[in-house]
């Protein structure tokens, strides 16, 4: 069973992020407050949820948080400041925009860029033993796989409504047969061979 709080004393925020090995699209995170003693039967790292439960949790998480945002930085960003730093300021976007303002930060990972003077806590597969990091990963996860599939209407050759912009073989054989888009990260790896990619 995951853990509800830290720290019964302190207002938290979980903090997660989704999509950082991705070859297209931005990276999105969620910051989630949770009412002190919330519960929930579905509740776990959203890797560990199907789809049809992650869509349910996401409408409960919204509901029951005290307070949640959701924040992204684009492809276009990930290759000016790298992804690490680009995770750390989607995490930061989101924890500015919360209409409450926490006390601590649950940080899943092992590294973070302090925020604001606010205290804060990695914690290393954080998703599967906070509540507050977990429904922080649902929400990034549903909300970045939502905009991939919206996307993917336009960009059709590349099945993101499936594969959401991770490296599958079939995404791979698409770039390599279609090239890349406006929102590939062109700093990564696309192909194993892409000198070429770019002309």
């Amino acid at each position: 069973m995951l853990k509800g709080a830290f720290t019964m004393d302190l207002i938290e925020a979980g903090c997660d992020e989704a999509g950082r090995g991705c070859l297209a699209g931005p990276v999105v995170a969620a910051a989630v407050i949770l009412p002190k003693g919330y519960r929930h039967a579905l509740l776990n790292d959203s890797k560990k949820v199907s789809l049809r439960n992650r869509e349910k949790l996401r409408i409960d998480i919204e509901k029951d948080a005290l307070a949640w945002t959701v924040a992204n930085v684009s492809n276009d960003e990930i290759d000016r400041i790298n992804i690490l730093n680009a995770s750390f300021k989607a995490m930061h976007l989101a924890i500015d925009r919360l209409k409450i303002t926490p006390e601590l930060l649950l940080i899943d990972g092992n590294r973070f860029t302090p925020f604001d003077g606010l205290d804060h806590v990695c914690i290393i597969k954080g998703d599967g033993l906070y509540l507050s990091i977990a429904a922080a990963s649902i929400l990034a996860k549903t909300h970045r796989d939502e905009y991939m599939s919206s996307l993917s209407d336009r960009f059709p050759g590349y099945s993101w409504h499936t594969n959401v912009g991770y490296p599958t073989p079939g995404h791979r054989n698409a770039i390599k047969k279609l090239g890349v888009t406006p929102y590939h990260r062109r700093s990564f790896r696309l192909l194993p061979h892409q000198f070429n990619l770019f002309c």
